[in-house]
């Protein structure tokens, strides 16, 4: 096999290295990692994103609305098993939790359906995305590597942001939670229901507390490094946790292409089921590292929309996986 022939290889499964060609040749999913990376460091056996993060386990039991939404196999009203993964930000795995760098943070479910099969959804506690395509988040997270506390003002990051307003507006919808329990989480991108009739609805998803519990950034500072994974772990002893899974319904004129976007607060919103955690995973590090989430990872009954963000999320998310699991 020739050395090109080997190139192409890698190229093909993800693998390739930095220095096989120039950062702009690469396919987009390589230079989003490889900005993480940039960021974050490396950290062999970990995420390049939301790196830090728990296991558990529980089920969902979908409402009757939600049938009429869609014929996905969720919402066929039986209780369907999921395993599920909370996450601070940042590709550190060792970063404190209580850091504000710790926002937004993930929650990442995956359903088992009766056939065997899974279908995913990854969101987190964002209320929109900073910005509107892959590369524009590219663009971000290079100018995040430029701008170290030294750095000249305006930095790289503040220019990026003056001209990006979607960034500080996304930003300014996260707080630290006392609980990961006690957060709301919020699907960035737009998929699409198809019901038994074939009727179409694009949607949003959502995923409510009972409580939605904040800290102020001083309390936050103060809080041991770990404290959001053990008091879940705590409070699973105590009794189940429980999420009302909804769907924010977009109108006809609502664009479903941008993440950077937020639907008016009018749209309806529907409930489509309650998810409900009951125990922590039996080995939440193993688990997690063989764990891969991927928001396109869908059923009958619910496709992707317009928006290509999906699609990169989940190429980008292969690739990271692929450099954890060599």
């Amino acid at each position: 096999m020739t050395n090109r022939t080997v190139v192409a290889v890698l190229v093909g499964l993800g693998l390739a290295l930095p220095v096989v060609a120039l950062a702009q040749d690469q396919p987009l999913e390589e230079q989003l990692v490889n900005a993480l990376n940039k960021v974050f460091g490396v950290h062999p056996g970990f995420r390049a994103n939301h790196a830090k993060g728990i296991v558990v386990e529980g089920s969902f039991k979908a409402s009757p609305e939600a049938a009429e939404l869609s014929r996905a196999a969720l919402f066929n009203g039986g209780t369907i098993p999921v395993t599920v993964r909370f996450s601070d930000s940042t590709g550190v795995p060792n970063l404190p939790d209580g850091s504000k760098d710790a926002n937004p943070h993930g929650m990442a479910v995956k359903f088992h359906l009766p056939d065997g099969s899974d279908t995913d959804i990854v969101i987190n506690s964002l209320k929109f995305f900073p910005v509107s395509t892959g590369e524009e988040f590219r663009d971000l997270l290079l100018a995040l590597s430029e701008s170290p506390p030294d750095a000249t003002k305006p930095t790289k990051f503040e220019q990026f942001a003056a001209s990006h307003p979607s960034v500080p507006a996304a930003f300014g919808t996260i707080a630290t939670p006392d609980s990961f329990a006690d957060e709301e989480y919020f699907g960035i991108d737009a998929f699409v229901f198809v019901n038994k009739a074939g009727e179409r609805q694009a949607v949003r998803y959502q995923m409510l507390p009972e409580n939605v519990v904040h800290l102020d950034k001083s309390d936050a500072a103060t809080r041991a490094p770990d404290f959001l994974m053990e008091e879940l772990l705590e409070r699973l002893k105590r009794g189940p946790v429980t999420f009302h899974y909804k769907a924010q319904l977009a109108a006809a004129d609502d664009s479903t292409k941008d993440p950077a976007k937020p639907w008016p607060d009018n749209r309806k919103v529907v409930e489509l089921g309650v998810l409900t955690i009951d125990r922590a995973a039996a080995n939440s590090v193993e688990a997690q590292k063989r764990l891969l989430f991927l928001p396109g990872q869908l059923t009958d009954g619910i496709e992707q929309s317009d928006d290509p963000l999906i699609g990169t999320r989940d190429a980008a998310y292969a690739v990271s996986f692929s450099r954890r699991n060599p």
